[in-house]
């Protein structure tokens, strides 16, 4: 096999540009299912960028690929009329294997290069309808194992195309590179459609993503019986061996499928103080948007405010002309070019340290300066450096305070998280802890509610509470008293739960 490294030569050889012509041809007709081609064809099929060469020229540039290892030849004997046909050297050329892994690197590398970032609703769609269609084929007492592997496998394509996009999209959304060549009218106009794309996509993530979040769950208690009976099925096209080694293809094969549904769920489910993939991607897709104002405005910014140092100047000449007396004039100066006392400068601060930052350089003692620093640029003596402070002590007692703090916020979790639904107006006085865990836990659940007069229910950010909320009576009345006032309102039926004894 021909280095690896030459098969890559004419990318760079001095007739790039018409070797690869040629072997666009040979891809083309890789796609084709043809096996191989004659110079004729390869010259007749071409599109070269000019006229086109002689069939000499495409000879011998065929010949060298061959040499590169890019082509294989072979003798060419179907058009043999004579004795002398016979003896001309007539080739027939195909792509040698490590050419067509050169051609896929290559379109694999344009296609990166030419792909857009794109926000796939209809993934979110599809994954959504393979989960509903793996469901009803669980449901059966006999499911059809052909029918899981196709869904699995739909599924994991459709799943895979929604995470690359995704990858591509959180790298870079801004477009900074053609915001900076735009013109006003079609920044404007890119502005508007790209905020219209990421509301429609966010309203799409959160209104799919809850339906593929339940799919999943419904899958949880089955989902391992499936996928061993599709990894029992990739296993069959094993090849041959003994037992074991069946054995450790179906391993490997239930393993791979068990990692594609773990990210799957991944990005669905928080994994402990985690977000999702799905959160992570609509903050992102939440804030490309104040990063396409700020590319805007320093366009703008870019376009409007151009420094002109001449025209600086000639400005505070003006200003310095309607000066009214010398004393203006200073300090218009001072304030120009920032001609202001530096009492931090720190090389005897004896001398400095019971004077204002107003006073005169004049009016201030002498500063002493050390021969050395004018010699050496640096004041302090070349040598050790100083000892590192030690801060164990600080340490711990910042560790005391947050481990105290970590118990109050525990006794005041261990308070309210009873199970047991109480009124509002029953809770009576409470701590600045307890209070500070209920006001937000209260914050996280209204979110939820629809209306005033409406039950709500929500499990909290951090996944460890479960918390649910009914209003009473419109006139009803609740208040809790905190060392810092009292809060004071409708009452309500609140219940919080711990999110494991709520599943």
């Amino acid at each position: 096999m021909s280095d690896s490294a030459e098969l890559f030569r004419h990318v760079s050889a001095e007739k790039s540009e018409f070797y690869r012509c040629i072997m666009n041809v040979f891809a083309a007709a890789k796609r084709q299912y043809r096996l191989q081609l004659r110079p004729d064809e390869v010259l007749g099929e071409a599109r070269w960028p000019g006229t086109a060469p002689q069939i000499e020229d495409v000879n011998a540039a065929l010949t060298q690929l061959a040499a590169w290892g890019n082509l294989e030849s072979h003798p060419d004997t179907a058009r043999v009329s004579s004795l002398s046909d016979f003896y001309r050297a007539r080739f027939l050329y195909r792509l040698s294997q490590g050419g067509e892994a050169v051609e896929a690197a290559l379109a694999l590398f344009v296609k990166t290069l030419q792909r857009r970032a794109e926000l796939q609703t209809v993934a979110l769609e599809d994954i959504a309808s393979r989960l509903q269609a793996l469901r009803t084929l669980a449901d059966e007492s006999d499911p059809d194992v052909a029918k899981v592997h196709e869904t699995l496998r739909d599924l994991v394509r459709v799943f895979e195309g929604l995470a690359e996009n995704a990858q591509a999209f959180m790298a870079g959304v801004a477009r900074s590179i053609e915001l900076q060549q735009a013109e006003a009218t079609a920044v404007a106009n890119y502005k508007r459609q790209l905020i219209d794309y990421l509301e429609r996509f966010m309203g799409d993530v959160v209104r799919r993503s809850d339906t593929i979040a339940r799919h999943i769950l419904a899958l949880e208690p089955c989902i391992d019986a499936l996928l061993q009976q599709v990894a029992a099925r990739d296993a069959r096209d094993a090849a041959p061996g003994d037992a074991q080694d069946r054995a450790d293809a179906q391993t490997l094969h239930w393993n791979a499928w068990r990692e594609r549904w773990k990210g799957l769920r991944g990005w669905f489910f928080r994994s402990g103080h985690e977000p999702s993939q799905a959160e992570l991607l609509r903050a992102r897709a939440r804030s490309a948007i104040p990063q396409l104002l700020g590319a805007i405005a320093a366009l703008n910014e870019r376009r409007s405010g151009r420094s002109d140092r001449s025209a600086d100047f000639r400005m505070l000449a003006g200003w310095f002309a309607a000066c009214g007396n010398d004393g203006e004039a200073h300090r218009l100066a001072r304030a120009a070019f920032a001609l202001n006392p530096a009492r931090h400068f720190s090389l005897n601060p004896d001398a400095n340290a019971d004077l204002p930052a107003s006073t005169r350089w004049a009016d201030a003692p002498p500063l002493m300066i050390h021969p050395r620093l004018r010699e050496y640029g640096e004041a302090a003596p070349r040598g050790a450096m100083p000892r590192v402070r030690d801060r164990a002590e600080a340490r711990a007692r910042l560790a005391r305070e947050l481990a105290g703090e970590a118990l109050q916020v525990e006794a005041a979790r261990q308070r309210l998280a009873t199970g047991q639904p109480i009124r509002l107006s029953d809770l009576g006085d409470m701590d600045i802890h307890a209070f500070g865990l209920l006001l937000g836990l209260l914050g996280e659940v209204l979110t939820e509610q629809a209306g005033p007069d409406s039950s709500a229910e929500r499990r909290t950010g951090d996944g460890l509470l479960h918390i649910n909320l009914t209003p009473l009576a419109a006139d009803s009345r609740a208040e809790i008293h905190t060392p810092r006032g009292v809060f004071a309102g409708r009452d309500h039926l609140v219940t919080i739960t711990p999110a494991r004894d709520s599943q």
